[in-house]
């Protein structure tokens, strides 16, 4: 075999290997989003359901909703676009905290350093989301597609 083969050879491995191994990150990477929307799915209709069963649902369990449909609406995201939606995930961490914050006021009912600390958490999170909004605004990223 001369070395013009060989390097012949060794192309046509190495995009062979390249093709199979994007089919397999690429089948990876969409089993486990419609596995993680499942699981969404799963837990938002389970959530209902005991709400239902409740007769009632509280504020806390439709922040809980929320939450179910701003990780759905994430996963959907990422689906179409590949881009992990950042803000999505500081919105879910304020409804959460919100919810928290909900919880501990209506069972102790008295001012404290938690809801403080909630509170403040809130308002920091509120600010990492205008800091990546203005920064997304001003500094927009270019995808791979678009750049030469």
């Amino acid at each position: 075999m001369t070395a013009q083969e060989t390097n012949s050879l060794h192309k046509r491995m190495n995009r062979l290997s390249e093709i199979v191994g994007t089919l397999l990150v690429d089948g990876f990477h969409y089993l486990a989003l419609f596995a993680i929307g499942a699981a969404i799915v799963w837990s938002a209709v389970h959530a209902f359901i005991g709400m239902a069963a409740k007769g009632r649902a509280g504020i806390d369990d439709i922040l809980l909703l929320f939450i179910y449909l701003e990780l759905g609406a994430m996963v959907g995201i990422y689906f179409k676009t590949n881009h992990m939606p950042v803000r999505f995930l500081i919105y879910v961490a304020m409804t959460a905290l919100t919810r928290m914050l909900i919880g501990d006021v209506q069972a102790h009912q008295r001012p404290d350093w938690e809801i403080l600390t909630i509170s403040g958490a809130i308002l920091l999170l509120a600010l990492a989301t205008l800091v990546i909004r203005y920064g997304s605004a001003r500094f927009p990223s270019t995808s791979a597609s678009s750049s030469p």
